[in-house]
This record gives structure tokens, sequence and C-alpha cells, in this order.
């Protein structure tokens, strides 16, 4: 078994180098319902643009697999009489290293126009007199587009409302990590979509229905994975996104856990996590000689986990994290064995769950 072939690495470059910022995930969802094609049996979105596709749709029995597609974004905001954009978040999106990034303004007529987040050169923020140094924060941030005045930006296309996004793309660095932008979590939607090819080429015969689903807008409220759970009313859920690895700098492993890149999948105990079937997950890894992480959460998830968990009466629901370094920049890094490690552990997990023996309550 091949987690990751020549095609599905050529596909997954494709994908995270398709702007798909929150609200506005058609590009990327597009390219994954057309990898995904061949190996489901019916596709389907919903009202916000969540991509469904299902394997076995007729069997009354229904497990999810999950990742979200969203990306961090910017929103123009303000534009200056002198021709610059001031910008209010969409999602998560880091202030700190905004300044000398190149970003792509996604106009609703004139295609992408290109600009960069300006910041004032070293010597004049360094003058005598000046008692401290200005810093990076959302209302000083500015977008410097080539324009002279307003009128300049208006002929552009540009207006208030049109996103903005970061252009950097998928590099392999030094041969085992992957780098870019938007690995949260569209290495989420590659990484059911694995399994799916796998299920199909091994001629898997599940015997219950496999919703492979890449919600929307998970960075402004887990939004897109509250309704499509209403939707599908799944029996079961294993979510995978992303997590921090704490082995780098300036981050507390006794309060963010101790996980690092190239170790394993992580797996979560949480509030939110359902013991049975994350009982299942660890034997499916233990049993297949998979490594792993453990990772606990006082309260939420953060992630999908928590919408599929507590939707109607309740989904059994688990998840399993893939280590990133480097949340929300354009250079987040993941190693290239914990996304096939992480693939393998989502499909020996569906080869576990049984649909005689109703695992979802727990029994006291």
């Amino acid at each position: 078994m091949k987690p990751i072939d020549e095609k599905a690495e050529a596909f997954l470059k494709q994908y995270i180098d398709t702007p798909s910022p929150t609200g506005f995930e058609y590009g990327g969802l597009k390219r994954w319902l057309d990898y995904t094609r061949p190996y489901v049996d019916r596709q389907f979105t919903d009202v916000y643009g969540t991509a469904v596709g299902v394997i076995s749709p007729d069997k009354p029995y229904k497990v999810v697999i999950e990742g979200h597609a969203d990306e961090i974004s910017w929103f123009v905001n303000y534009i200056s009489p002198e021709g610059l954009l001031y910008v209010v978040r969409n999602g998560g999106s880091d202030h700190m290293i905004a300044p000398s990034k190149m970003v792509n303004i996604h106009t609703e007529n004139n295609g992408i126009v290109r600009g960069v987040f300006g910041w004032p050169a070293i010597h004049t923020r360094l003058r005598a007199g000046i008692a401290k140094e200005e810093t990076p924060k959302t209302d000083n941030l500015f977008i410097d587009v080539g324009a002279d005045d307003r009128a300049g930006v208006e002929r552009l296309g540009i207006q208030v409302g049109d996103v903005i996004t970061y252009p950097d793309e998928l590099t392999v660095l030094n041969g085992g990590k992957y780098v870019g932008r938007a690995l949260d979590n569209r290495m989420g939607g590659f990484m059911i979509a694995q399994v799916a090819r796998l299920l199909r080429e091994n001629e898997v015969e599940l015997p219950f229905s496999l919703y492979l689903v890449n919600s929307v807008q998970e960075e402004v409220g887990l939004n897109g994975a509250q309704m499509i759970s209403r939707t599908i009313a799944p029996d079961a859920a294993i979510v995978t996104d992303v997590t921090h690895d704490t082995s780098t700098p300036m981050i507390d492993a006794k309060v963010e856990g101790d996980i690092k890149c190239g170790a394993g999948p992580v797996i979560s105990r949480a509030p939110a996590v359902q013991n049975n079937l994350r009982a299942l997950i660890l034997q499916a890894a233990r049993k297949n000689g998979i490594p792993y992480q453990l990772a606990a959460h006082s309260r939420s998830t953060g992630t999908d986990t928590d919408a599929f968990a507590f939707s109607g009466k309740g989904i059994a629901s688990a998840l399993i994290s893939l280590p990133l370094r480097y949340m929300h920049t354009t250079v987040e890094m993941v190693a290239r064995k914990d996304v096939e490690n992480t693939i393998r552990l989502i499909y020996q997990s569906l080869l576990e769950i049984p649909c005689g023996e109703d695992f979802r309550y727990i029994k006291l």
C-alpha cells in the first residue's frame, strides 16, 4: 500500500497552491472533487460549498472522515485617499508575518491584482527621539498596490470586501518536509482523498457508507462542519486537522503538549472525543505498527471534531492530527512520513469499525 503516489503528489501541489480563503473555498474544492471523482460513488456540495464524496451511499450505517478546506486570509476594509488598503482578518491571520509579503487581491470583476504589505524602513523606525519602535498590528498594516490615490485603486477593480491571500506555493524542503501556506488544513483534504484512493485500489468493501467531507469555514467557527453534520447525520466521524509541533523555540511543551514532526500522527483525548472510537484508532495504530503521539485538550479541541461530536443527538467522534510547524504562516511545515502514517491510520481504523456490534455507546 503506497499512501502517496506520483499522481497524488502532483494533486497535492495543485491543491495547496489553489487559493481557497474562508468563504471562497470553491477553487480548491473543485480540484478536490475532480481528483476524488474516480474513487467515490457519489458527490455533492451543500449551500455554503462543503464538498462531499460518498462510497457505498445506500448502506444505512454512516461514517465520516473529514478535513477542512479553507485557509486564512484578509479582507479589504478601507481604501485611503492616498491609495493604500487597510485590512481586517478573515480567520486567524497573523499580523506579525504580514510586513513585506506579496499578496493577491481577488477582485470581483478584474481577477487577481497584486500588492504588497508595506512597512517603514528600519532607518525611519529607529530615528532619534522615537521612544518605542512600532510593531505590526491589524490597525497599522496596509497594502500598497502601486496606485497614487483612491481613484487609482478603484480603476484596478479593487473594492471593500475583496479577499486577500498570499501567493506562496508548496515546496518540498530537503526531501522530507512539505512547506507552504494552507497546509492547515488542506493536508486533511488531501489525506482523506488518499484513503478513498487506497480503498478503491485495494477493492475494499466497507460494511457502511463512507462520507469524505471537505468542509468550509472552519477558521471562523467550525461553520461548515456544523452544517454538514446535520445534513449527513452520521453514526461516527473521524476528523483530521493539524496541531502544533512544540519542539521549536518559544513554545512551552508543558503547556502545549510534547508533539514533534516526524514522530507520527497525534491521537487526542478530549470531552468531544468518544472513548470507544479513540480506543479503536489506538488499536489500529498498534496492530499495524503505525507510530503515534498523544495529546490532551482540557475543553474543546478547537477543531471540527467539536462540531460533529455535539451535533444532533451526538456523533461518536475522534480526532487524528498532523504535527505542523509555524501554523498560520506562509511556511507551515509537516513531515512527509507523518502525512503517510496519518493516511495509513485513517485507512486501518476504517477497517476496524464494526457495524453489527454498536460500539458507539458507552456501556456503564
